[in-house]
């Protein structure tokens, strides 16, 4: 059964445009997208390349702004306005609130899992200790490690639990297992969602693989630019059941 969606929400986009370029050689990355987003909620966005997922995530996450419109996020009671704040102020909203999970690891090589981990932990004001977070992804037994020990699901395992060892009140996921097979990418997803789960962590994942989109609570279908379909799971599956 889907869990019940809480009332508060964590981002709320209004008209959100995004362009890049001029003229006739303008791309239309995000066309007027409205958004919500509530506490604790995973979501699924799905898409072809192209679509607008990764713009969504970006601006979401403030590593882009938008052309127009409003992407609001709630903290506490508080809603901030993303849209046209200054790199101080979302530097600051990136390393407080914010986790990401891309599809390439972007692990230091020459240290550990645990010490990779510790990058993060040494700069947040309540972060988990990097055991910890190592344990809740599966890694308990391989902190020690260093990455080229590692198979390729497990240094993406450690990048989740870099990314929420500072405690962020969101995850965002953008392809985590677009370099994946599919048993592995399974058990990221499975890290992904105990995360989600356990934590309470506010998830948004990227794929355009559509399968995965049945572990989501919700499920936007980008085209475009667009959100062209929102489906509320009514039968949402774990992540050890999916196949693609």
């Amino acid at each position: 059964m889907p869990k019940p969606l809480p009332a508060s929400s964590v981002f709320t986009a209004r008209a959100l445009v995004k362009t890049y370029g001029e003229g006739d050689t303008a791309v239309h990355a995000l066309r007027g997208v409205d958004l919500d987003i509530v506490r604790g909620e995973f979501v699924v966005l799905l898409g072809a390349s192209g679509s607008g997922k990764s713009t969504l995530l970006n601006i979401l996450g403030g590593l882009d702004t938008a052309t127009s419109g409003s992407a609001q996020w709630t903290h506490d009671g508080q809603a901030h306005e993303l849209i046209g704040a200054g790199d101080t102020e979302l530097t600051r909203y990136r390393r407080e609130h914010v986790g990401f999970v891309f599809q390439f690891y972007n692990l230091i090589p020459s240290l550990t899992a645990e010490e990779n981990v510790a990058l993060v932990t040494d700069l947040a004001d309540d972060p988990m200790a990097p055991a910890d977070a190592l344990a809740l992804v599966g890694l308990a037994a391989r902190k020690h490690h260093f990455v080229s020990q590692l198979s390729g699901g497990e240094q993406q395992r450690v990048a989740i639990a870099r990314a929420i060892a500072k405690r962020p009140a969101v995850l965002l996921c953008d392809e985590p297992t677009g370099a994946l097979d599919c048993a592995t990418g399974i058990m990221v997803l499975q890290a992904i969602e105990r995360v989600n789960r356990e934590l309470g962590t506010t998830t948004v994942v990227i794929t355009h693989n559509a399968p995965i989109a049945d572990m989501a609570d919700r499920v936007l279908r980008l085209a475009d630019g667009r959100i062209v379909d929102s489906l509320v799971n009514a039968h949402k599956v774990p992540a050890s059941t999916l196949s693609w």
